[in-house]
């Protein structure tokens, strides 16, 4: 079979099921399909160049492994491998040959030979792509991360001297410390890069390792800007899933979403993402197979195995295994809420002028002036609950290093910036009258923590009775914790996919009470300071609310789990 063949009965399979699959691999065979059909539609501005695919995937099975039980041997692509190559090289522009796709974003589990596959894309790039001085860079965080892929580079090319004496390749450094590839003919060259590339750059093909590691998209940007006077730049994101949904990576894993489910029209974008699917329980070993393409290739099934039993059995484990061999995106190492569940309550047709006249039950963590203050909204429904977030900050924090996620929040509109360098409560308080006279507050539960004088000003116009002070220890913050969550796995809450909620509820930590009996209690709190959840604890009291005046069974009754809070 030739390897465009492989591809295309890769996608086949992936699409019909034969290959078992996260949906949004589904979709990224489904796109390549489609594209094929329509190839030779003249609206289609692209097709498809068997030879170019070819080429590229020829020049993969040539280089060598250089390290583990296949060192010395050649590489041989798995079949997603083979697929990844073709769509990414092989579809052109009609107009002038030119490559189809100038990003790229695969995002993939630990094991899955992620390294390999980008250290062999930056040596075609650098050597057979046609492009006279080309700038390649493997950039990262660290020299560290940079060289997990540039290291490879050096060493396949290190292992072939037929490659380097066809294609003038000379190498400077050793094995242990590469420092550069070039081809002196028309000094092009290969290098390993940390921070931004220098003044001048002109990146041919970068390679982004790790994309979920980089706090900012700085590298990313200036790569980006640098390549403006190439012919045809390639941007190479290969990354597996992350701890912070405020990263840029997270930013391009929702990009990357928009685009494979089509709600955002990209043709030069490339995407592919293997994980597992919300609906996916992950105790069951199988699922498992989904997210691993190289599963009992180059990721070993006892190793993967062995990964699946310390996630059932070990809780401090879970998530980051989770993580790192399922792909899900998960804010903090032990965090409480699994996100592939909270994402499959997202309903974007929520709006909050829909839910006019319905009692409303609200809670305000004000966290301290200086910071950011949320008041979550909830209403009753008939498919169970609808949660709405607000977020307060100051203009000097949201300026401050480091505060890019939530610039970009109040851009789009999703945070209210107050002037100054505190928060100002009139915008709160003005916010509450105006959601009171829409929307009939039942209940504000409220922290006593920085929160006096604002409420001592809301009794006087929604009533003493209707404030709810809760401190936000175990003893009332326990149930209202299993009760979210119980909901949330049986989707019987319904957020419209907010994105600063999002990130919050993923940043909880469920923390034990130190007086917990038999019985465990809990309290929400966070593993680093920046890691923020004041929209999450907001939640947690509005439902301690709602559950309370709206259900006289809880879920955890309904499913003969009843358990009360003990304090501590």
């Amino acid at each position: 079979m030739t390897f465009t063949e492989v591809a295309e009965k890769y996608c086949g399979d992936v699409v019909s099921g034969v290959i078992p699959a996260g949906n949004l691999v589904k979709l990224a065979c489904a796109r390549h399909k489609w594209d094929r059909e329509r190839e030779n539609d003249p609206g289609f501005a692209y097709r498809y160049d068997e030879k170019k695919a070819e080429r590229r995937c020829k020049f993969s099975e040539k280089l060598p492994h250089v390290k583990g039980k296949w060192a010395g041997k050649k590489l041989k692509l798995s079949p997603h491998q083979v697929f990844i190559r073709c769509a990414v090289w092989g579809w052109v522009r009609k107009k002038d040959g030119k490559r189809r796709f100038n990003i790229v974003y695969i995002e993939i589990p630990r094991k899955n030979g992620k390294s390999v596959d980008a250290a062999d894309a930056g040596l075609y790039m650098l050597a057979l792509d046609g492009e006279k001085g080309a700038e390649v860079y493997s950039g990262a965080t660290s020299e560290k991360q940079a060289l997990e892929v540039f290291r490879p580079a050096w060493q396949m090319a290190n292992a072939l001297p037929a490659l380097r004496e066809k294609f003038g390749i000379s190498l400077s450094g050793n094995p242990k410390n590469p420092t550069c590839i070039y081809i002196l003919s028309d000094m092009s060259r290969f290098e390993p890069l940390i921070g931004k590339p220098g003044e001048g750059s002109s990146p041919h093909f970068a390679i982004i390792d790790e994309y979920h590691e980089h706090k900012t998209a700085e590298q990313y940007d200036a790569m980006e800007t640098g390549m403006g006077a190439r012919e045809q730049p390639l941007m190479f994101v290969i990354t597996t899933a992350g701890t912070d949904t405020s990263s840029p990576c997270y930013d391009m894993h929702g990009r990357a979403v928009k685009v494979l489910d089509g709600t955002v029209e990209d043709e030069s974008f490339f995407a592919i993402i293997y994980g597992i699917d919300p609906e996916d329980d992950y105790r069951d070993f199988e699922v498992w197979k989904k997210a691993n393409p190289n599963y009992n290739v180059s990721v070993d099934a006892d190793y993967l195995q062995r990964k699946h039993r310390e996630t059932l059995t070990n809780v401090s484990k879970q998530n980051i295994n989770l993580c790192k061999h399922l792909n899900q995106w998960m804010n903090a190492g032990v965090a409480w809420m699994n996100m592939t569940k909270w994402a499959a309550c997202e309903d974007k047709s929520l709006r909050l002028e829909d839910f006019r006249g319905a009692t409303c039950y609200a809670a305000l963590d004000l966290a301290s002036k200086i910071d950011i203050c949320a008041l979550m909204l909830v209403f009753e429904m008939e498919r169970g609950f609808a949660a709405f977030g607000k977020y307060y900050l100051p203009e000097e924090t949201v300026k401050l290093a480091g505060n890019e996620h939530y610039d970009k929040w109040v851009k789009e509109g999703f945070i209210t910036e107050t002037p100054g360098a505190r928060t100002d409560f009139l915008y709160i308080e003005e916010d509450l009258k105006a959601i009171h006279a829409v929307h009939p507050i039942q209940e504000l539960a409220y922290d006593p923590r920085e929160a006096s004088y604002l409420i001592n000003n809301v009794m006087g116009w929604l009533g003493v009775e209707q404030c709810i002070e809760i401190n936000q220890g175990p003893a009332l913050m326990s149930e209202p914790m299993k009760e979210l969550e119980a909901r949330i796995y049986d989707q019987k809450l319904w957020h419209n996919g907010d994105p600063v909620l999002a990130w919050m509820m993923g940043n909880v930590i469920k923390k034990q009470g130190r007086n917990s009996g038999p019985i465990k209690s809990y309290y929400p709190t966070k593993q680093k300071n920046e890691f923020k959840i004041d929209g999450a604890v907001a939640m947690i009291m509005a439902i301690s609310r709602a559950m309370l005046k709206t259900d006289t069974t809880s879920i955890y009754e309904s499913r003969g789990v009843l358990t009360f809070g003990t304090g501590g």
